[in-house]
């Protein structure tokens, strides 16, 4: 049973940061892309990161280049997503996802994933 858990999310003040963990279980997450999607209230579900598989090549939305860096420890089977300066926009649910990938470079689309945790919500608020 292939399942994705997300976590760490949480309320921080605007500057701060959090680091937000997937876990994978039922599968090696070496072999597939993961990437990071957020869904505010009121706005359709944004790519904002991706990692490829193994070598790790990485992508980001123009919205959190600079601010937002993804990493993977397959040792762990857990891939982060590190937020930093945050702001009031970033809050939203964010989620993880998980497929093979067809193509070397990871994708910021939905449809490229198959597989989705739950879900973690950041909020960033004074």
């Amino acid at each position: 049973q292939l399942q994705l858990v997300e976590s760490g999310g949480g309320l921080v003040q605007p500057g701060g940061s959090l680091r937000l963990s997937c876990a994978a279980s039922g599968f090696t997450l070496d072999y597939y892309a993961i990437g990071w999607f957020r869904q505010a209230p009121g706005k359709e579900r944004e790519g904002i990161s991706c990692i490829s598989k193994r070598s790790g090549g990485t992508n980001y939305a123009d919205s959190v280049k600079g601010r937002f860096t993804i990493s993977r420890d397959n040792a762990k089977n857990t891939v982060y997503l590190q937020m930093n300066s945050l702001k009031p926009e970033d809050t939203a649910v964010y989620y993880c996802a998980a497929d093979i990938p067809l193509f070397s470079e990871c994708s910021l689309y939905q449809s490229a994933y198959n597989y989705w945790g739950q879900g973690t919500q950041v909020t960033v608020s004074s």
